[in-house]
C-alpha cells in the first residue's frame, strides 16, 4: 500500500519529472552547456580562440568522463568499504549547489584556471545526470509511470534554449562573457531553489507491479551490455560537435547574419520537445526499434547544415539535432535498466562514461580538421561529416541487436 504521508504526497509523477527537468536543466544545459552560447562572446572579447575554445570544451568532457566512471565504480567501492550508500536527493541538491559556484567563477579573470573550472563542472554534471536519473525514474517506477521520465530529459533543452536566449540577448546588449557567466549562475541558483524541497525521501519501495517486473527482467548478456554501451559511446561523438560549435558553424557560413546566436536556443526546443514526445510512447516499443530512428534523424541533422547552408537549412538541422538530443539518452536507460536491473546506478555510470569518452574525442578532431583545412568552413564540414557517419554506425549497432537479441 502507497505511503499516504504528506511527504509522500508530494511526489506525484508529474512533480517527480519536473523536478528531475529542472535539475537536469541546471545540470546539463547550464553546467555543462553554457559555454557553447558563450563561446562567441569570449572569442569576441579576445579571452580565446578556436583550439584553445576547443581544448577548454574537452576538459569540460574529461570531467564528465571521470564523474560518470565514479559512479560506476561508487557501488562496489562503497561496498568493499563498508560505508552506507550515498542519499540520491542530498547528492543531487549538493551537485546544482555546486554548478552554481563553479559557473559564477567562470566570470573570474584567471584564464589559468578556467579548465579546472570547467573539469570540475563536468564531473559534477555526471554526478548530478546519474543521481537525478535514478532518483527520478525510481520514484515514476515506483508510482507505475515509467514513461513519465521522458519529461525528465527535457531538462537539458530547457536549460539549453533558456541560456541560448539569454546568451542571444547579451550579445544584443554588447554584454562582456564575464558577465554572461554571472547571469548563467543566477539562473542556475534560480532554478535549483525551485527543486530544492522536492528531491527528499530517498527510501523508494517498490509497487507490486515494478517488483513483478524486476523479477522477471533478470538482465540482458553481457554481449547485449557491451554492444549497448558502443552504441551509446558513439552518439557522444556524433552530436558533440555540433553542441559545441554550432553558433561558431552558424557565424562562419551565414556572416553578418543576426541569426547564428538562435540556431542554439532552436535546438534547446527540440530538445525539450523531443522529450515530452518520448515520454507519450508507450514502454511496450521496443528501445532498440526508437533509438535506429533518433540516431538517423540526429545524423540527418548534423549534416543539414553542410547540404544546405542557409538560414533554413540551419533552423531544420537544429531542430532535427535536439529532437532527439535526450530522447536518446531516456531509451538508452531504460534499456540499460532493464539490461542490468541489479545496480541500476552502476549501468547508468557506465553508459555515462561511454558516452563521455567518445565526446571528449569530438573538440580536439575538430581542432585538428579546421587546423588542415583550407578554411573554417571546410574543416568544420569535414568534422560534421564524420559524426554523422558515426551516428549510422550507432543505428547500424542497434539494428544488430535486434536481430541478435529479439527480446529486449
Amino acid at each position: 500500500m502507497e505511503n499516504s504521508s504528506p511527504q509522500n504526497r508530494v511526489h506525484k509523477p508529474l512533480v517527480i519529472a519536473l523536478a528531475g527537468t529542472l535539475s537536469l536543466a541546471v545540470a546539463m544545459g547550464i553546467g555543462r552547456f553554457a559555454f557553447t552560447p558563450l563561446m562567441p562572446m569570449m572569442l569576441n572579447d579576445g579571452l580565446l580562440d578556436i583550439a584553445g575554445a576547443s581544448w577548454l570544451a574537452s576538459a569540460n568532457y574529461l570531467g564528465y568522463l571521470l564523474g560518470a566512471l565514479l559512479c560506476t565504480l561508487q557501488p562496489m567501492l562503497w561496498s568493499r568499504w563498508s560505508l552506507p550508500p550515498l542519499k540520491n536527493a542530498l547528492m543531487v541538491k549538493s551537485c546544482l549547489s555546486i554548478t552554481c559556484v563553479l559557473t559564477a567563477m567562470m566570470a573570474t579573470d584567471w584564464p589559468a584556471a578556467w579548465p579546472w573550472w570547467r573539469f570540475m563542472a563536468g564531473v559534477i554534471t555526471a554526478f548530478a545526470f546519474v543521481f537525478t536519473s535514478t532518483w527520478c525514474l525510481a520514484h515514476l517506477a515506483r508510482l507505475n509511470a515509467p514513461t513519465a521520465g521522458g519529461i525528465v530529459y527535457a531538462g537539458p533543452g530547457v536549460g539549453i534554449a533558456s541560456s541560448g536566449l539569454l546568451a542571444s540577448l547579451m550579445v544584443q546588449m554588447d554584454w562582456r562573457a564575464g558577465s554572461g557567466w554571472l547571469a548563467f549562475s543566477l539562473l542556475a541558483a534560480c532554478m535549483t531553489l525551485l527543486v530544492w524541497p522536492i528531491f527528499k525521501d530517498d527510501d523508494v519501495p517498490q509497487s507490486n507491479s515494478s517488483t513483478q517486473a524486476l523479477a522477471i527482467a533478470q538482465g540482458g548478456s553481457t554481449t547485449e551490455k557491451a554492444a549497448l554501451t558502443v552504441a551509446y559511446g558513439l552518439a557522444g561523438f556524433g552530436y558533440i560537435i555540433t553542441a559545441t560549435f554550432l553558433p561558431v558553424i552558424a557565424r562562419t557560413a551565414l556572416p553578418g547574419s543576426v541569426w547564428p546566436d538562435l540556431f542554439w536556443p532552436m535546438l534547446g526546443v527540440g530538445v525539450a520537445c523531443g522529450a515530452v514526445i518520448a515520454s507519450r510512447i508507450p514502454a511496450r516499443v521496443d528501445q532498440r526499434l526508437l533509438l535506429i530512428g533518433c540516431y538517423l534523424m540526429q545524423a540527418l541533422g548534423v549534416v543539414m547544415g553542410n547540404w544546405l547552408p542557409t538560414l533554413a537549412g540551419f533552423a531544420l538541422g537544429s531542430l532535427l539535432v535536439g529532437l532527439p538530443f535526450t530522447v536518446i539518452t531516456f531509451f538508452v536507460m531504460q534499456l540499460g535498466r532493464k539490461l542490468h536491473p541489479q545496480a541500476v546506478s552502476a549501468i547508468i555510470g557506465l553508459l555515462s562514461a561511454a558516452f563521455g569518452l567518445c565526446q571528449i574525442i569530438g573538440p580536439p578532431v575538430a581542432a585538428i580538421l579546421l587546423a588542415r583545412a583550407p578554411d573554417h568552413a571546410t574543416g568544420f564540414s569535414w568534422a560534421l561529416n564524420i559524426a554523422a557517419l558515426t551516428l549510422l554506425a550507432g543505428a547500424a549497432i542497434y539494428a544488430w541487436m535486434l536481430r541478435k537479441f529479439p527480446q529486449a
